[in-house]
């Protein structure tokens, strides 16, 4: 079986091709791309909520790091998928797990003003004090992009 065929499958959301690739070969679900992606994050960026859910019914290492050190749900964070956030919270997805500079989802979060998963990861404990490689908190990236609703859920949660 093609490890190349599984990804394919999972770019294009193809569900009966991936339970079938699983089934013949369930190791494959730890699998890595070209670029380091596990099928799980890939299937998270691509925003495919029931393959997503497939997939995690397969036991997936949940917070696999891709080759920028980015996790599945770092990805849905910076892509704005609130429902898969919640999807992989619930299954146990670190939310104050790190990129290689540093950033976590909530910066991610905060950077790109996506306020339903701010409010999301700060219910599920998200660190609001975490400082990326640059030394700047979520709370300093929301106000770099003058973000001020952002900015003030950060400030009443830090305060």
């Amino acid at each position: 079986m093609s490890i190349e065929l599984f990804f394919k499958a999972i770019r294009v959301g193809d569900m009966p091709q991936c339970k079938t690739l699983l089934a013949a070969n369930p190791d494959i679900i730890n699998s890595k791309d070209a670029r380091g992606s596990s099928p799980l994050l890939l299937a998270t960026y691509y925003g495919h909520d029931e393959l997503v859910k497939v997939l995690l019914e397969h036991n997936p290492e949940i917070d696999a790091q891709d080759a920028s050190g980015n996790s599945a749900l770092m990805g849905v964070c910076f892509k704005g998928f609130e429902k898969i956030a919640a999807t992989l919270i619930r299954k146990g997805a670190n939310v104050n797990q790190v990129n290689f500079n540093g950033a976590s989802a909530l910066i991610y979060a905060a950077t790109f003003g996506n306020i339903p998963i701010v409010n999301l990861l700060l219910a599920h404990d998200a660190n609001p004090a975490l400082k990326d490689a640059r030394g700047f908190t979520a709370l300093d990236h929301a106000k770099m992009q003058g973000l001020d609703q952002v900015v003030a859920i950060l400030q009443a949660k830090t305060t």
